[in-house]
């Protein structure tokens, strides 16, 4: 931004503290900026609403006060591109991350000195996005949460998004449809973002991941007498999700006793907690997700149907990805840019033939699958990309495609696929299938080398910069063969890649 749109910018300030706003009419004026000041969060959303658009918001956020740092989420949704500086005390610093999170730039503690505040709030004018993040500040991309993102370039995701805007107006259980990494979580996400609970908590609980005992226990908490004969208590997700969202997935993997308990959950907004049967209301919104045929769920008495006709009232589906092809290139070049920030590589691009050959795939693990290929292409790149032609599915005498599982390829994208990159043939060309399962192996080990090398192979601090526990460093450490003084092998265990042997 030239120098000259910064000094015609506006700026709204939301403080009721004067010698914040004094200090920044100072600085407004040595720079000829516009300040409105308004007095609290619930002000400055007002006033956002009104169609003045200022260029930047700076909120001072007083002692003990969480609706102002609520306000944030609104605010995003309202303007998405309004940079917003948080000002704050001390004892309010261990929120930085909230406030980040919620939509803040950045995040100020006083005592702030003048030239400080005023350099922080020309960086932020003056910062422009460039390269791909240009690319990416789409309106068919919205961020649902820190790391959860929906697509809507779709006219079926297009329908998905009303349906969850319509649905978050209205405090009732929804159960989401869908195959294994079609996005059901996402769709959970947005419709708790787009909700008033939105301040409030979402936890997910994976009901085919805890056995019946512990998951009552995960939901409902428990009561019961230590060793010492003093009570002790736990509250459950239920709980501690107050006023906010949980959504349970795959709830046909629920027992049926759990499931009775959850049903007076819904209709009375109570239980009795397990160990005390003490009764403990509660004020939480319930989701469901299911990727299982609910038809046969009933019919084999996995899903209670009076818990399904509480839960089904509302239903979504989230739609596989085949059925929204429009969709790849977008999704291909932000998992790109999330990725490559993550395991800090420079981003690639795809080459037509390769959009080609991603267009012509049918992606039976849908997003997730998707995801792994691309961290394959980001580590390995297109020399290293051999696709196989996907198995083509005969046409039906009307002409029109099968179920869409098995697609025909066409012959361009048969040979990007067929392609080293360096324009030769591969011999013996791997199925996408299995190059995707092996990406995970790959870039699991990339990202432990990457780490053990930056701290020298402090496994403790290694685990601590990849954000895993110390026995999960050191449990993939013996699977990947990994050693400080010798080769790593070249061969990755269950997948059959070769790769460098390089000593780290």
């Amino acid at each position: 931004m030239i120098e000259n749109a910064i000094e015609a910018v506006r700026l709204l300030v939301v403080s009721k503290e004067p010698t914040v706003v004094r200090s920044l009419w100072s600085i407004g004026e040595a720079n000829s900026w516009q300040l409105e000041t308004v007095g609290s969060g619930w002000e400055a959303m007002e006033f956002v609403q009104a169609g003045v658009t200022p260029d930047l918001l700076l909120l001072d956020l007083p002692r003990g006060d969480e609706d102002s740092l609520h306000i944030l989420r609104w605010l995003r949704r309202l303007r998405p591109n309004l940079p917003i500086i948080l000002l704050c005390y001390p004892d309010d610093a261990g929120r930085k991350n909230e406030a980040i999170r919620l939509g803040a730039q950045d995040y100020l503690i006083r005592p702030v000195e003048d030239e400080r505040l005023e350099s922080v709030i020309r960086g932020q004018l003056s910062s422009q996005p460039n390269g791909i993040e240009m690319e990416l500040a789409s309106e068919d991309i919205e961020q649902v949460s820190e790391d959860a993102f929906f697509v809507g370039a779709s006219p079926i995701m297009r329908k998905l998004r009303a349906q969850a805007e319509l649905l978050a107006q209205a405090n009732v259980p929804v159960l989401i449809l869908g195959e294994n990494g079609s996005g059901k979580d996402t769709a959970a996400r947005l419709i708790h973002k787009l909700s008033v609970r939105s301040g409030f908590k979402f936890l997910k609980v994976n009901c085919a991941a805890l056995p019946g005992d512990l998951l009552e226990t995960e939901l409902f908490g428990y009561e019961r007498n230590d060793s010492a004969g003093s009570m002790r208590s736990k509250p459950g997700k239920l709980e501690l999700c107050e006023k906010g969202t949980v959504l349970l997935d795959e709830i046909t993997e629920m027992p049926t006793s759990v499931q009775s308990k959850l049903l007076q959950v819904l209709q009375n907004k109570m239980f009795f907690r397990p160990g005390s049967g003490a009764r403990v209301e509660v004020d939480v919104r319930i989701l469901a997700s299911t990727s299982a045929d609910i038809e046969r769920a009933l019919s084999e008495k996995k899903l209670r149907e009076d818990l399904y006709y509480r839960l089904s009232a509302f239903t979504v589906q989230a739609p596989p990805l085949r059925q929204r092809k429009d969709e790849i290139p977008i999704l291909l070049r932000h998992f790109m840019h999330h990725l490559a920030k993550h395991y800090g590589l420079p981003p690639r691009t795809f080459s037509p033939a390769v959009l080609e050959a991603c267009h012509a795939y049918s992606w039976p693990g849908n997003l997730r699958e998707l995801e792994e290929f691309v961290k394959r292409y980001l580590v390995m790149g297109d020399k290293e990309l051999i696709f196989a032609t996907a198995k083509s599915e005969p046409k039906p005498a009307n002409g029109k495609p099968g179920n869409g599982h098995t697609m025909e390829t066409s012959e361009s994208a048969r040979e990007a696929i067929n392609d080293d990159g360096n324009g030769e043939r591969s011999a013996t060309p791997n199925s996408l299938k299995s190059l995707v399962q092996s990406v995970r192996f790959e870039a699991e080990r990339t990202a432990i080398a990457t780490a053990l090398e930056k701290t020298g192979w402090n496994r403790k601090a290694a685990a601590r910069l990849l954000k895993v526990s110390y026995r999960t460093l050191l449990y993939k450490i013996e699977q990947y063969h990994m050693s400080s003084s010798e080769a790593y092998p070249t061969t990755f265990p269950g997948n059959g890649f070769r790769g460098n042997g390089k000593r780290i």
